[in-house]
């Protein structure tokens, strides 16, 4: 089930954080995240606060969460997209984690679903994120679901840490009939 986050799973989001910082020390890093700069508690609080923050139960345990909401970052204005929409148009992933003791069980792409749903019910015409090229899983994740790859560009994940090859991908949900 995924449904919008509470207080009571600050500390299972948090927890998931720092599942996902451990299996990388373990077994090699995909992401570019970095234990206590990002993503944090913090973190997971702000969406909360700005009720962008969203969660997978499973047997009433926390597998996932994903941020979303139509605040694109300020990196996304020098990306040539695919699709000409409004702010108001267009919502982000900013962050998407599933626990790693609960990968492989199609969490995230139940997740990625949700939010294409999400934004499809709010009228966008588009779904951005953006990921590191070396996020292998996570692109081949949101390839097979109908994202492409616009742009190749600097990005200061999380406004805090700094990666030069990071990747911007864009789902168009309903074309411009403006045009």
């Amino acid at each position: 089930m995924i449904r919008p986050a509470n207080t009571d799973d600050i500390e299972a989001i948090e927890n998931a954080y720092n599942e996902h910082f451990e299996y990388e020390l373990a077994h090699g890093a995909f992401t570019v995240f970095k234990k206590n700069v990002y993503p944090t508690r913090k973190d997971a609080e702000n969406a909360l606060k700005n009720n962008s923050l969203y969660v997978y139960i499973r047997e009433n345990e926390l597998c996932g969460s994903i941020i979303m909401d139509d605040k694109q970052p300020s990196e996304y204005r020098n990306i040539c997209w695919s699709s000409r929409c409004g702010d108001k148009e267009v919502m982000v992933i900013h962050l998407l984690m599933v626990r790693p003791s609960m990968s492989g069980k199609g969490i995230a792409a139940s997740l990625v679903k949700y939010a294409i749903e999400l934004a499809e019910s709010n009228s966008c015409k588009a779904l951005r994120l953006d990921t590191g090229s070396q996020n292998i899983p996570a692109v081949s994740l949101y390839r097979k679901m109908g994202f492409e790859i616009v742009a190749t560009a600097p990005m200061k994940v999380g406004d805090v840490i700094a990666h030069d090859n990071h990747l911007f991908l864009e789902k168009i949900l309903r074309e411009n009939n403006s045009d």
